[in-house]
């Protein structure tokens, strides 16, 4: 096994493995919690609404790729002691060419969508009182302080609240609307309705599916988990993340069958489809309901927010740091490049880590007034469309060479699971630039 002999705080070997429980589950939680965004969900309620429960196969099928990818990129993480920053950066000066242009570009737009994103529930909850605009700033400026001045351990703490409501909410909706269990079963034998491809496709590789995913090896080690000892605990956390995520789609594709799917109601495409649904929820079953599914949207939106203020700006930071430093061996065993918890600690703390903070907060503001250029449009959707099938096969890569400990390199399961994850983003990816407004 390719551990060290040193030994924790408690004077215990830290190479001993440690038995997988309950009570260190916390990384997964961040990442479930920051991958399901607003648009996810409302894609997931347009295909129910549209083929009812014929893609709930779909749905199981994207949990087991997403528990592939985040348990490689966590596996990489604690088997070698380097960051996946690290792991790229050994592959050749490309990767850190198409970071560099991709956290930029995708950072300036999607801080402003998730700061309207957060807003949209706020003022559907209090239509009296300030705009859109003013919230969006709120909400962006909370996220900056609390990712500012809160470490880990509180980040996680808040998380976990985050999705718990999201839990509590979209599992009580679905229940109300009273699902079809003898179609929910039908609706795990793959079948591909005319027209329903893409939707397919959407719900296999876009919930839960983002740059978040490439984050959670930094949480594992913010978390404290820094060596192969707490292999089976991450593998526990992961599958229970991506369990939570498969739940919410389920719950969703529930609710769009049942509510939407009968009664032919269409939706608003992007974030706004959720308000829609408040207004169908109030109609049908009262405002309390509806209030309560905006306040579980809500959660959902700033949860992400905040995820990826706190998680990308990780990212940043190492690769800034990576970036400075002479490039590591390929051997990990002479790897001087350690992610272990103090590292991450440190870089909370660093200048790049809160300098991309503010780059996620301020300038995307200026889109709240501004219709997003086109050209930046463009760029965004290109790079960010790349990202997935980057990350799954640059997983593959580093996993099967010789920078990873050979114990803890890919399986057959493992190589297959990314692979499919790998064919299908490229799917993804070519269909996402097909539709971009060239």
């Amino acid at each position: 096994m390719a551990e060290t002999s040193a030994t924790t705080g408690t004077g215990e070997p830290a190479s001993r493995p440690r038995k997988s429980s309950w009570k260190y589950i916390g990384p997964g939680i961040v990442v479930a919690a920051t991958g399901v965004g607003a648009g996810d969900l409302v894609a997931t309620l347009i295909a129910g609404s549209k083929f009812g429960y014929t893609l709930m196969w779909a749905a199981v099928i994207g949990c087991v790729v997403k528990i592939s990818l985040a348990e490689a990129a966590g596996r990489w993480h604690l088997a070698t002691g380097r960051t996946l920053f690290d792991g790229w950066r050994s592959l050749g000066p490309w990767t850190t060419v198409y970071f560099a242009i991709y956290v930029v570009i995708w950072g300036f737009i999607y801080g402003a969508t998730a700061m309207s994103s957060s807003a949209l529930p706020i003022v559907a909850l209090f239509p009296d009182g300030p705009g859109l605009k003013f919230w969006a700033i709120v909400t962006g400026l909370i996220g900056l302080a609390f990712v500012w001045f809160n470490r880990y351990a509180v980040f996680e703490k808040v998380m976990t609240v985050l999705i718990g409501i999201m839990f509590v909410v979209v599992v009580y909706v679905a229940a109300r609307v009273v699902p079809d269990v003898g179609a929910s079963f039908a609706g795990l034998l793959p079948v591909l309705p005319d027209g329903s491809l893409l939707y397919t496709l959407g719900l296999i590789g876009g919930v839960g599916g983002t740059i978040t995913m490439a984050a959670y090896g930094y949480w594992v080690n913010a978390k404290g988990w820094s060596n192969s000892s707490w292999m089976k605990v991450m593998r526990l956390d992961n599958r229970v993340a991506y369990i939570t995520t498969g739940v919410f789609v389920v719950a969703m594709l529930i609710v769009g069958a049942e509510l939407l799917h009968a009664s032919q109601v269409a939706l608003t495409s992007g974030d706004r489809g959720l308000v829609d649904l408040g207004a169908v929820l109030e109609d049908r079953f009262g405002a309390g309901t509806a209030k309560l599914f905006l306040v579980g949207f809500f959660a959902t939106s700033f949860s992400s927010l905040i995820g990826v203020w706190h998680g990308v700006s990780l990212m940043f930071a190492d690769f800034v740091e990576r970036f400075r430093a002479p490039a590591a061996p390929a051997d990990p065993a002479v790897s001087e490049a350690q992610a272990g918890p103090a590292v991450t600690e440190r870089q909370q703390r660093s200048l790049p880590f809160r300098a991309y903070l503010l780059w996620l907060t301020f300038p995307p503001m200026t889109l709240l007034w501004l219709d997003e250029p086109f050209g930046l449009v463009i760029a965004y959707g290109v790079l960010g469309a790349f990202f997935m099938p980057f990350l799954a096969l640059t997983l593959i890569w580093l996993l099967n060479s010789p920078r990873t400990p050979r114990e803890w390199r890919n399986g057959w399961v493992s190589n297959g699971m990314l692979a499919l994850a790998g064919l299908l983003f490229v799917v993804l990816c070519v269909q996402q630039v097909r539709e971009l407004p060239w």
